[in-house]
């Protein structure tokens, strides 16, 4: 159980009409997001567990921010972005992505490029995350211009994959060698390490089969 202190975001000015919506597959950094937001900021907070249930909630009600990982099952969170902008009555809608995996500088040039309102690594620097979502709470927000064409979001997001795939494989590759050399004391966390990263691995493969797929289908609607 997380131990929160009443402290300045607590203010009865923060709260704000609508809800905040967290979308993240991972049960642990989910609880963290989501009691931060409640305790510390007295936010009202849906979870979702990846971006195919963030859009079925978003349809009954939208939010007033959405905070999303970027490396989900069925539907990450470029994608989920992507159909957010697409549509004029969620293009209003700001995004904080959080992401471990996709973290480098054209990684975030691509997220910005899609219409992510900010973008912040993990581990989840709390103080800035807070400042971040009051932020965007309570300043005007710029509606995104048109959003990128379906072919050129297909293939800029089918890079970034590669290129996570290409070195996730590289780690698998690396953990699976040193496994036999580690202590016993060492090797249940080190499995499990492996183990993650392989779920990883089989995760952004199954999301570039289906972006092939759908770069597929777009060139032959031509």
């Amino acid at each position: 159980m997380f131990d929160f202190q009443k402290n300045d975001y607590n203010d009865p000015m923060n709260a704000v009409a609508g809800y905040i919506l967290v979308v993240e597959d991972i049960p642990n950094i989910l609880e963290l997001v989501e009691t931060t937001l409640k305790f510390k900021g007295g936010y009202r907070v849906v979870a979702a567990r990846d971006g195919v249930e963030a859009l079925s909630v978003i349809r009954q009600e939208p939010p007033s921010l959405v905070v999303t990982d970027i490396l989900m099952p069925r539907m990450d969170g470029f994608s989920l972005v992507h159909q957010l902008r697409l549509d004029p009555a969620t293009r209003h809608i700001p995004v904080i992505f959080l992401s471990a995996t996709y973290v480098a500088p054209e990684d975030k040039s691509f997220a910005a490029l899609i219409g992510a309102t900010r973008f912040l690594e993990k581990p989840i620097d709390i103080d800035l995350f807070m400042k971040t979502v009051a932020e965007l709470l309570t300043q005007e927000f710029a509606v995104p211009s048109e959003p990128l064409k379906e072919l050129e979001f297909y293939e800029g997001y089918r890079k970034r994959i590669r290129i996570k795939l290409d070195q996730k494989s590289k780690q698998i590759a690396r953990l699976e060698r040193l496994l036999p050399t580690v202590s016993e004391a060492e090797k249940e966390s080190f499995t499990a390490s492996l183990r993650a990263t392989i779920a990883e691995r089989d995760e952004l493969q199954a999301h570039i089969e289906q972006v092939e797929k759908r770069i597929e289908a777009i060139a032959q609607s031509r």
